[in-house]
């Protein structure tokens, strides 16, 4: 059956970035999104659409704003139950937070039931798909693939691979991390609405030894993506050097062994070096900006502007649970102050296109999904801009959309998620 979604539609016609945002947006005061078969079938103006499909069942949102569901580009959902955990640096909140926590997932059960509460979280937050971390354990990515597929969900996952520097339990060896990750790609890449991402955690916790065996995975399917941690924090960094003292900078620990290309993203990305912002806009790789996790631990202000301007795919994430939310409205309002302490702020345009279009262009999936676009995956949101008292006098008072939009990315949760739809479908609500 065919659905009309109406409300306030918001789309992008081009990368606010490159372009003025008014000129990047198209806004309809009252429209309507035609959805059939799980796909969007046309955007544009309600009584237009109403006319030309009067058969269509039709769900009126009145002055929500509907626009694609968010992307997020880099989280790691085992560490659902430890997300606010207080008071540690990187490598510090690995060893003491982090390490236990992801030890328990070995146990499938365990695993399943994190994975459905953690995409039931980020449903309710307006987040239709992720780029995920899962652990060493294969039973990991299982629960997880299993759960987005239950729920039709478009994700990308992989088993996160390490064979040093972490506890008996979290290591597996070259050879292990080659041959469960392509049985585990085998399985699930293409499957359904899933992709499977090759995933070395970082080269610290990584052997040279698995680093090769990653990369020919990688050339042996490169149509995958390929996630990893770069440049996070200057302790990191030095950790790095200590490890791998032949090389050029961090980004050659992944490239001298394969893990370099257009396919990849690198979370974090803060400290990076001339040569690397080179060889990064050379091969179109993306970076992934996690600006609740970056001031939560302290790592630093990622360059959005400066990167984005500059024609880099840049995508937006949680990164949960380094992360202290699993709401892309928040982390679009860290996006903002980090940009403030910059000395670039980000236009709401560019907020939103970060958490959206950009995220998607990042996972290679701009042609699938974030914007509202006949032919791409119904994967919709519908944002209530007065969800709260301090919202709705804020708004109140706004002459342009954007007035009226920034308060909700400045000061929403997930109250100001009015609706979800997954491949045109309702999700549940309150299911978080």
């Amino acid at each position: 059956m065919s659905r009309l979604i109406l409300g306030q539609t918001l789309s992008f016609t081009a990368d606010p970035f490159a372009t003025p945002a008014a000129e990047a947006v198209r806004h309809e005061r009252r429209g309507a999104v035609l959805v059939e078969d799980g796909r969007i079938a046309a955007i544009g103006p309600a009584d237009d659409l109403r006319a030309a499909h009067p058969q269509a069942a039709v769900t009126d949102h009145g002055d929500g704003l509907v626009m694609a569901g968010f992307v997020d580009a880099h989280v790691h959902y085992p560490q659902t139950a430890i997300i606010a955990s207080w008071g540690k640096r990187l490598i510090d909140w690995l060893n003491d937070y982090t390490f236990p926590e992801e030890l328990r997932f070995g146990d499938p059960d365990y695993a399943a039931a994190v994975a459905g509460r953690y995409l039931d979280l980020v449903l309710a937050n307006g987040t239709t798909t992720v780029c995920s971390y899962c652990t060493i354990h294969p039973e990991s990515v299982e629960a997880l693939f299993s759960a987005a597929e239950a729920r039709g969900m478009r994700i990308a996952a992989g088993k996160t691979c390490m064979d040093r520097n972490a506890p008996e339990g979290l290591r597996d060896s070259p050879a292990l991390a080659y041959d469960q990750s392509k049985a585990l790609l085998r399985k699930w890449h293409g499957r359904a609405r899933l992709d499977y991402v090759i995933t070395p955690r970082f080269s610290p916790t990584s052997t040279p030894e698995q680093l090769e065996a990653l990369g020919s995975l990688w050339a042996e399917h490169p149509d995958c993506l390929m996630q990893t941690h770069l440049s996070e924090q200057t302790d990191e960094i030095a950790w790095m050097r200590g490890l791998f003292p032949d090389a050029r900078d961090y980004l050659d620990t992944y490239e001298r062994f394969g893990l370099l290309g257009e396919r990849a993203l690198y979370g974090h990305a803060i400290w990076l070096e001339a040569r690397e912002i080179a060889r990064l806009a050379e091969t179109g790789a993306a970076l992934v900006h996690c600006p609740t996790s970056n001031t939560f631990i302290g790592s630093g202000l990622f360059r959005t502007r400066e990167h984005a301007v500059a024609g880099q795919p840049v995508g937006l994430a949680t990164d949960t649970g380094g992360g202290s939310s699993f709401s892309m409205l928040r982390t679009m309002a860290a996006a903002y102050e980090v940009g403030q302490l910059s000395g670039t702020p980000l236009h709401p345009a560019q907020l939103l296109w970060l958490a959206t279009c950009g995220s998607a262009r990042a996972m290679h999936l701009q042609d699938r999904i974030g914007n509202l676009e006949a032919g791409r995956e119904a994967d919709i949101i519908v944002l209530d801009l007065a969800s709260t008292p301090a919202i709705r006098q804020r708004a109140q008072e706004a002459d342009t959309l954007w007035e009226a939009l920034f308060p909700t990315i400045m000061m929403g949760d997930d109250r100001a998620v009015a609706a979800v739809y997954v491949a045109g479908k309702p999700a549940p609500r309150g299911a978080g």
